[in-house]
């Protein structure tokens, strides 16, 4: 039997843009979807090109696997999941999105990652980069799949891709021409299993990458900085913990650039349409990046000066009855809320919980070095949080059982003054489809106050 066909497993956003390109380029596709729940025409409707496709839910027929060739995974699905695990054996090279999109881009690459700070870093490097290029595509984890826009690549296109530890499980030849890691803290690690193992896939990123390409790397934190000493890739390094000799730092609310020993003052932070320390190195790191691509600084610092915040990132909403209210529902994990408190200047009330991936909550907690003045639970989290929090002398939450009751009880608490915060620490699977969904209904409760 002819091994001639090509799975794709996974039928969301990035399994359909997979799917499609593939046919595009003449492949004999298989589609697959464990979740025998799934709607069969309605997984054909969001497929571009329908034809000739094999769509499987629930289980893959053996005679199918026979004639397979690759198998493409789609980024949450686990590598070492029994049916990934099961393909492997039977000899199918496994690849996912990403490598297969890069497989077809005939133009250079740039890819960000990074525990937190990537969607940020990611659009702002977009906008300098189309600022200044004619062909530039923001793509990758961004929400955006890389294999839809790839099919519009030329040799003078640029890709600028948000890469998350789980698309990078899964790379063999992709070779950015600047990445950047811009910090690695707990996360994922219901699925990675163990720090080492998130560290080893967020590093993956500059794997295939030589000393004619370039990582932009942060200096602050110490596995980057022991990381670059074994990377082949020329770094490039930023700081928000000092002075660096070479590299970009902050200082004095500026960002400088340094070159042996002499630093330049290239903006100052409240030039900037965005707030906090995190943004300032997300900052940075896009600085870098566009700087070492070739980009003129005078260009690159107009963009920066333009870029509104990301959607749902630090976000503020709106001001009522002189409380101001700021939707991070992308705060999805403990470094990244504590991010959000660190944003705040203003007595907090927080609304915090989620979905449990396995998380500690004790640096968050330490974080709100009295400026949380309410903690509001919600989720599958709230009990465990709650614990830590007494652990760690805080005994201002409260429990709510639906988010609107959590964002009433925000409101009722709140005085002239304070600020309201949707920073869960947390991921919104459960009681949402996604952060996004969170966050656009916080927005919705908060303007029709």
């Amino acid at each position: 039997m002819d091994r001639n066909k090509i799975l794709v497993v996974g039928t969301g956003l990035s399994g359909i843009s997979a799917c499609d390109l593939l046919k595009e380029k003449g492949e004999a596709c298989v589609l697959f979807d464990s979740n025998d729940k799934l709607d069969k025409q309605a997984v054909f409707d969001k497929l571009a090109k329908k034809e000739g496709v094999e769509l499987y839910l629930g289980t893959l027929p053996d005679e199918v696997k026979k004639e397979l060739k690759l198998a493409v995974l789609s980024p949450g699905v686990p590598v070492d999941s029994a049916f990934v695990i099961d393909l492997k054996e039977a000899g199918i090279p496994i690849i996912g999105e990403v490598e297969l999109a890069y497989k077809y881009d005939r133009g250079t690459v740039i890819a960000i990652t990074g525990t937190n700070g990537k969607t940020t870093t990611t659009a702002l490097t977009g906008k300098i980069m189309s600022d200044h290029y004619d062909k530039v595509f923001v793509v990758g984890n961004i929400g955006n799949p890389y294999t839809g826009e790839v099919k519009k690549s030329d040799e003078s296109s640029i890709s600028v891709a948000e890469i998350s530890s789980f698309q990078l499980e899964t790379i063999v030849d992709f070779k950015p021409f600047v990445s950047a890691i811009l910090n690695i803290t707990p996360d994922h690690l219901n699925r990675h299993h163990t720090i080492e193992k998130y560290i080893e896939a967020k590093e993956a990123i500059c794997l295939n990458q030589t000393a004619d390409e370039y990582v932009v790397l942060n200096y602050a934190d110490e596995e980057l900085r022991e990381f670059a000493k074994r990377t082949a890739a020329s770094v490039v390094f930023f700081s928000s913990a000092g002075k660096l000799d070479d590299g970009f730092f902050f200082e004095d609310g500026a960002i400088y650039k340094a070159v042996s020993g002499k630093a330049e003052r290239l903006i100052e932070a409240d030039e900037m349409n965005i707030i906090g320390m995190h943004n300032m190195e997300n900052a940075m790191a896009a600085i870098a990046i566009a700087d070492v691509y070739g980009v003129p600084m005078e260009d690159i610092l107009k963009s920066v000066r333009e870029f509104k915040a990301v959607e749902h990132r630090i976000e503020f909403v709106a001001e009522k009855n002189g409380v101001r209210y700021y939707n991070d529902s992308k705060g999805t994990n403990v470094d990244a809320a504590i991010k959000g408190i660190k944003a705040m200047n203003r007595p907090t009330l927080l609304i915090g919980g989620g979905y449990d991936k396995g998380s500690e909550y004790d640096e968050w907690i330490e974080a709100f070095d009295g400026k949380v003045k309410k903690l509001v639970l919600i989720g599958a989290t709230r009990n465990a949080i709650a614990e830590c929090a007494k652990k760690h002398g805080f005994n201002d939450y409260v429990f709510a059982d639906s988010f609107k009751e959590a964002f009433d009880i925000c409101v009722s608490s709140a005085e002239n003054g304070d600020c309201v915060l949707l920073s869960p620490a947390c991921a919104s699977w459960g009681m949402f489809e996604n952060y996004e969904q969170r966050g656009n209904i916080f927005k919705e409760y908060v303007n029709s106050l």
